[in-house]
């Protein structure tokens, strides 16, 4: 069930966010982007929706993910 972002606190969307840029195989290229950067960046795609919050009743966890996989 994909969540809207405004039904998520702010203390709960930061953690996400923040789990999320900094997940293993996220990759920004040759030089380090600054953390808050990174979550700026997130913070927009969350806005434009091409990133969602996606919660799943079956493990009772949310997590942001790129939309185009939920298309495939």
């Amino acid at each position: 069930m994909i969540v809207p972002v405004e039904a998520v606190s702010d203390e709960a969307l930061e953690g996400m966010i923040e789990e999320f840029v900094t997940r293993d195989g996220t990759d920004y290229g040759f030089e380090e982007t600054p953390l808050a950067q990174r979550v700026e960046q997130i913070k927009r795609k969350l806005t434009s929706k091409e990133i969602v919050i996606l919660f799943s009743e079956a493990t009772g966890e949310a997590n942001l993910v790129l939309r185009e996989r939920l298309q495939r």
